[in-house]
């Protein structure tokens, strides 16, 4: 075997080595990267049509360096709210979330089947409800909604829409004792009723 062919040799060994190594140290950091709020949302036991089109947002710091993080995902789901939430309880349940139900749950009224879990350190919000079908803009102008048989505009407005919010309880205002209320502030009298005579019995004048 000629120098040449040797360094050929050793060239191919040392770039196998190195891919071997690389490779697997590549994925092992991207996993090490990943948030694992959304690993487990990933291994969530749903069934594909309910998992459609997954977008996930995070905001804050893992670590609660001035905020702790927030983790929000969005997905489309083939059928109905009501089947769709259902899946989608019996999978946190699975999971070993337990439903949570604190004041605020949620904030406001919203439509649809919106539920709130706990497990471990961590809060989640499960909203489930009917599409938004807005068609897209044209040419940066809002589109015109033609008139539409009913049955078409059914099927183009069919499935719902998921989200599911994750915070850390130590940051979820709904974990702390709430402030009780004012009475003041509730358009109760502020002030005691009396029940008795506040300047007691009067002492007649003496005679002049």
């Amino acid at each position: 075997m000629g120098a040449g062919q040797r360094r050929r040799t050793l060239l191919l060994a040392l770039v196998s080595v190195l891919l071997l190594a690389g490779v697997p140290a590549f994925f092992g950091v991207q996993a090490m990267n990943r948030d694992p709020v959304f690993v487990s949302l990933d291994e969530l036991e749903v069934p594909e049509w309910a998992a459609a089109q997954p977008e996930d947002f995070t905001s804050g710091s893992r670590w609660c360096l001035l905020d702790c993080r927030l983790r929000e995902r969005t997905v489309t789901s083939e059928r109905s709210p009501d089947e769709t939430a259902q899946v989608y309880e019996a999978a946190l349940s699975r999971d070993g979330w337990q439903p949570w139900r604190p004041a605020y749950c949620p904030e406001q009224e919203e439509k649809g089947s919106y539920t709130c879990w706990r497990r471990d350190e961590l809060t989640l919000d499960l909203w489930v409800r009917e599409p938004t079908c807005v068609p897209p803009p044209v040419d940066g102008e809002p589109a015109v909604v033609p008139s539409l048989d009913p049955s078409t505009a059914a099927e183009e407005c069919s499935g719902s829409l998921v989200s599911v919010k994750v915070r850390n309880a130590i940051d979820d205002e709904r974990t702390r004792p709430q402030p009780e209320t004012d009475p003041s502030l509730t358009g109760e009298d502020p002030y005691p009723t009396l029940t008795e005579d506040p300047l007691g019995e009067l002492t007649p004048s003496p005679p002049s």
